[in-house]
């Protein structure tokens, strides 16, 4: 089978958006529906009064609740079993995640920097991931992501969203730091607040020993603003978009517009459909050119082909693009990857493209 994705790239956005990348707009993925946001609660400094006794706090997941226990989990990886309880006298980060999620996966240099400089000293890190598509429950594939990203810390999989709902957490990426006492102090949704969260685990490591001494290393800093980026006209970042019609429904649900605008898309759930494209391409919109299968949580090839006759175009605005793609069979499938009718080159390319002796600029999907 073969897929051509072209840019105007013919490829579809993953998990949390490229804003990051390119604005420094932090992004976050809420279950339902999916939007974009960042932000923290408290600021730092202005942290819940920790004296307050623990049997006169609620459960949850709220900034002066006790932290939830946690619940459902299937497997641990890294570790584990680990329980709130046994936690108590350290200071714990929860990260709820899903290994797709882009805007996850671009805090994780920041994680692995806190869990290098503070373990030691008392932190511990529990990565909860909570699977945005059905794939993502697969134990074997959560295993995979978790050695391709060098994670350390300890993996809770909470394939039914048990300890998510304890937590009433909507969003991926979503942090929570829980003093010694097992009280919620802090917490941010999306990328960035770096240096906040950092400033934050240094003020509960030093309640929780009066002996830890915050060392000098500098604060982490949010990611930068393009600035010609900005000065270009009507400058907006592509979202994250999705090819099942689920998602796409919602979308248009909450008046943003849907990620596709060919008609034939919602006429055909889950059926396979002819998709011709027209000159006029919308920006930031999934377009489908030949036989596609529309299914709830994406839309797949409704044919097999052998000359990349059937692809997906978007035209976007970003520094990157990341795509979630699989194969139904298991078996290891060649993308083409074009932008603006040419192959991509090694001074634009993705770790993971490769390109062939002809200048063919492809991905090998051996994995979801």
């Amino acid at each position: 089978m073969a897929v051509e994705l072209v840019g105007l790239l013919f490829l579809v956005a993953a998990c949390g958006g490229s804003d990051s990348a390119v604005t420094g707009n932090q992004s976050a993925t809420e279950t339902t529906p999916p939007t974009q946001r960042s932000e923290s609660s408290p600021t730092a400094g202005v942290t819940a009064n920790s004296s307050v006794a623990n049997v006169d706090r609620k459960v949850g997941g709220e900034v002066g609740d006790l932290a939830p226990e946690f619940g459902g989990i299937e497997t641990w990886i890294n570790g584990g079993p680990l329980t709130m309880e046994e936690l108590r006298g350290q200071v714990v980060l929860i990260d709820f995640w899903t290994y797709t999620c882009i805007n996850c996966i671009r805090t994780f240099p920041f994680l692995k920097q806190w869990n290098s400089r503070y373990s030691d000293d008392g932190l511990v890190i529990v990565g909860v991931h909570s699977p945005e598509f059905e794939f993502e429950k697969d134990y074997d594939n959560v295993v995979e992501a978790t050695q391709n990203e060098a994670i350390a810390w300890t993996i809770a999989q909470d394939n039914d969203f048990v300890t998510w709902r304890g937590y009433n957490n909507r969003f991926w990426p979503a942090k929570y730091l829980i003093d010694k006492d097992g009280v919620v102090r802090y917490k941010h949704f999306g990328e960035g607040g770096y240096a906040e969260t950092e400033g934050l685990i240094r003020e509960l490591l030093a309640e929780a020993d009066p002996n830890f001494l915050a060392n000098n290393l500098p604060l982490p800093e949010d990611q930068t603003v393009d600035p010609v980026f900005l000065t270009a006209r009507d400058a907006e970042v592509t979202r994250e978009l999705y090819g099942g019609y689920e998602r796409g429904e919602s979308d248009l649900l909450f008046g943003r517009g849907g990620y596709v605008q060919q008609m034939q898309y919602f006429d055909s759930k889950d059926q396979v459909a002819n998709f011709s494209i027209t000159e006029d391409h919308q920006p930031h919109k999934i377009y489908f050119e030949g036989a596609w299968h529309v299914g709830p949580e994406s839309s797949t090839h409704g044919r097999v082909t052998e000359s990349f006759e059937d692809y997906l175009a978007l035209v976007y605005s970003a520094t990157s693009v990341n795509a979630v793609l699989t194969s139904d069979s298991g078996e290891p499938y060649k993308v083409r990857i074009t932008v603006d009718d040419e192959y991509l080159t090694d001074s634009n390319k993705g770790s993971d493209i490769i390109i062939g002796g002809d200048g063919e600029s492809y991905l090998w999907v051996t994995s979801p």
